[in-house]
């Protein structure tokens, strides 16, 4: 049988000289998303911001390795998700684990 591996990522050069807490943790196994996450924020409203920022990078990372401008990127991902909001695909549970 082969070994199964999990490929994490390396954590930001700036958490690693400053300090910081993890607070998202998103890995995909068998076609399938797995996320781990803490509340962080008093204001969920704070979470809207993260999810934008991180869609921006996401955006970049597109640009930077595919033929798609970021502006097209970000479209596509903007369509991703409004498409899961208004039809979820897999509304899943949640349970606090950390």
């Amino acid at each position: 049988m082969a070994e199964r591996k999990f490929e994490a990522l390396n954590v930001p050069p700036d958490v690693v000289e400053k300090g910081g807490v993890e607070i998202l943790r998103a890995s995909v196994s068998e076609g399938a998303v797995s996320i781990a996450l803490r509340r962080a924020f008093d204001d969920p409203f704070t979470w809207g911001v993260l999810l934008v920022d991180l869609a921006r990078h996401a955006a970049r990372i597109y640009a930077m390795e595919t033929d798609l401008s970021e502006d097209e990127a970000m479209r596509e991902i903007v369509a991703g998700i409004q498409a899961e909001l208004e039809d979820p695909s897999d509304p899943g549970s949640t349970q606090a684990i950390n």
